[in-house]
Formats: structure tokens, C-alpha cells, sequence
């Protein structure tokens, strides 16, 4: 939460992009090993009773894919569904992390960070006028918190397999059907009611980035780390810029246009494009 060197929105949005790819891609693996269901094994995984060709038929009837590695294995325990619903539960935890940055760059208007202007879609107090609250990232932390605590009974009920049968399927598949319905509900609430109408407070962003002790980082190779750290000290102090306390300290203004490039430093060792 302390002043650091500058980034885009579009770096910090672009971070969210990858954790949802990064989430769809864990609960897309977890969902092979999740279809491949014990059919034909009968009380204990040995077959018994069972017409050889019943579960390959039943399964490309079905389209469930590759038959389990092992039977036993496959109804002994559930841990392909414990899988899927820790990815769902990392998919709830990159929300989480998105909502709240996405709460905290909205905060204000005056005395929060104000970076972003969120989507204003009711009242937000029955007593201070003009309040509005985050309500559409305060929904999607609730539903994120609620997919969290049904990971924890899907952990626990797939400790409680005995022998050759796990019996707490029912309580697995009514907690991973509802957390697909949750994130399904609030994924898209996000995306539409909040992400699609975020804009920008360019003046904010600038000012917060002209204004961070860290940018005087830039100004190493050119005044050496000693001046730099003076110079930060007495622009916190002081409550002014960089830049003017620069100046005061004798850099010239070429020096500064190009240490303090604010996209440039964003850029980092990349390339200008």
C-alpha cells in the first residue's frame, strides 16, 4: 500500500485478463479428470455382474471421455472433484483480488484514491445524499467468500472415502453445481454492470502518478542515489513534487523530461512501441 514506481490501468487490467484466462484454464484440466466416472464397477470396483462393454458404451453414449486410470481409485475416492472445486475456489480468490482493487481505485470521491470512476446504478445511503457504493464488487466478494467456504466442505468430504467407497457425493456435487451457478452469476454481473463502464479519472492518475517519492528512482544513473534520496526526503517533507525539488537541487529540465517519462518507466527495460 506504499508509494512505488508508476503502471498503467491498462497493465493493471491487463493482470485481471490473465488471472480470469489463468482460472478457466485450471477448471477446463480439472474437468478431464473430473468426467472420468467409475461406470461398471458395481459394489467395489471389480465389475461384477457387469456386461463388459457397458461402460464404453455408456461413456460414448454420454461423451465423457477417457475411462478412469484405475476403478478403485475412482470410487474409493473423489479427488477429481475436489480438484475442479479448488479451481473453481482459485477462480473466487483472482475475484477477490479484482473486486477489492477495483473498490479501493473507485474509493472517494474526495478523500479515497478516486483513480476510477465505477458505474453509479442506485442510492448508496438512505442518509449522506450523493453517497454511491461499490455495490456490484461488494456482491462479487460476498459470492467469492461464499465459493471459499464450500471448497472447505468439498476438502473435508473428500477425507471421508472408506475402503473402496466414498459416499459424500451428494454434499460434493450440491456445493460445486452451486459454486458454477455463483461465479457464472457474478462473473458475468462484473463484467457487464462494472467492468464494461469503468472509466478512467485521467487527472487523478496523473497527479498520483507525478506525485509518488518513487519516481525519483528514474533520476539514479543521472544524479546519483545519495542526491536522489535527498531529494525524495525533502519532497515528502515538504508535500511537493519531485520535480520541483529537483529543480530546486540544481537538475536541469532536460534531465528530468527524460528520467521522469512517467511511460517510460512504466515500459521498464521493454521497448518504446
Amino acid at each position: 500500500m506504499m508509494d512505488a514506481v508508476p503502471v498503467t490501468l491498462g497493465q493493471e487490467f491487463g493482470g485481471y485478463a490473465a488471472q480470469i484466462q489463468l482460472g478457466h484454464d485450471r477448471v477446463r484440466d480439472a474437468l478431464e479428470r473430473t468426467s472420468q466416472i467409475p461406470l461398471g464397477g458395481t459394489a467395489t470396483g471389480t465389475g461384477l455382474n457387469t456386461h463388459p462393454e457397458f461402460a464404453e458404451r455408456v461413456r460414448s453414449r454420454l461423451g465423457l471421455g477417457k475411462p478412469p486410470l484405475n476403478a478403485f481409485e475412482a470410487q474409493g475416492n473423489r479427488d477429481g472433484l475436489v480438484e475442479l472445486h479448488g479451481a473453481l475456489k482459485s477462480v473466487a480468490v483472482s475475484l477477490t483480488k479484482i473486486a477489492n482493487d477495483l473498490v479501493l481505485m473507485g474509493s472517494g470521491p474526495r478523500t479515497g484514491f478516486a483513480e476510477l470512476r465505477l458505474p453509479e446504478l442506485q442510492k448508496g445511503s438512505s442518509i449522506m445524499p450523493g453517497k454511491v457504493n461499490p455495490v456490484i464488487p461488494e456482491v462479487v466478494l460476498q459470492v467469492a467468500a461464499q465459493v471459499i467456504g464450500n471448497d472447505t466442505a468439498v476438502t473435508v468430504a473428500g477425507t471421508q472415502g472408506n475402503f473402496e467407497l466414498n459416499v459424500r457425493v451428494p454434499m460434493m456435487a450440491r456445493n460445486v453445481f452451486d459454486s458454477i451457478r455463483l461465479l457464472t452469476a457474478a462473473s458475468r454481473l462484473l463484467a457487464e454492470k462494472c467492468v464494461d463502464g469503468v472509466e478512467p479519472n485521467e487527472e487523478n492518475l496523473r497527479r498520483h502518478a507525478e506525485s509518488t517519492p518513487a519516481i525519483a528512482t528514474a533520476l539514479n544513473p543521472f544524479i546519483g542515489y545519495d542526491l536522489g534520496t535527498e531529494i525524495v526526503n525533502e519532497a515528502v517533507a515538504s508535500s511537493r513534487t519531485i520535480r520541483e525539488v529537483a529543480i530546486e537541487k540544481g537538475v536541469d529540465e532536460e534531465t528530468l523530461d527524460k528520467a521522469l517519462d512517467l511511460h517510460a518507466m512504466a515500459r521498464g527495460s521493454k521497448p518504446s512501441e
